[in-house]
């Protein structure tokens, strides 16, 4: 069995809104948001062939919400301090910090950076 199209398109458009930078929830409060919608739409169609759809789900979600963190550290005073907290080394940091991409690709660059330092 698979998940129909149509179903996947409805789940990924609601997972949008509840990603939405614009929204006034706190990140704990959207975390819970997400953590309910997710656990209840995989639940539901748990019988279902998903695996891969699952992780290029997943990808992609956790891509959004490091752009709506990207998008929260507004200064790069605020940036310098996070990114500090990930022990990247400090030519690393300051690139990472004046970046002036896009929200989009700042947070993608953020990821595979993270990565290469662990």
């Amino acid at each position: 069995m698979r998940v129909h199209p149509k179903s996947i398109r409805k789940m990924k458009n609601h997972l949008r809104e509840l990603t939405v930078r614009g929204n006034k929830w706190s990140n704990p409060e959207r975390e819970e948001k997400l953590r309910r919608y997710t656990t209840g739409w995989i639940n539901y169609y748990r019988l279902a062939d998903m695996k891969s759809l699952m992780e290029t789900t997943d990808e992609w979600l956790r891509h959004r919400i490091r752009a709506v963190y990207w998008k929260q550290w507004k200064k790069v005073r605020t940036r310098y301090k996070i990114l500090r907290t990930l022990h990247l080394p400090e030519w690393k940091v300051h690139e990472l910090a004046n970046c002036r991409k896009g929200t989009w690709r700042a947070a993608s660059t953020l990821n595979s950076v993270v990565l290469e330092y662990k």
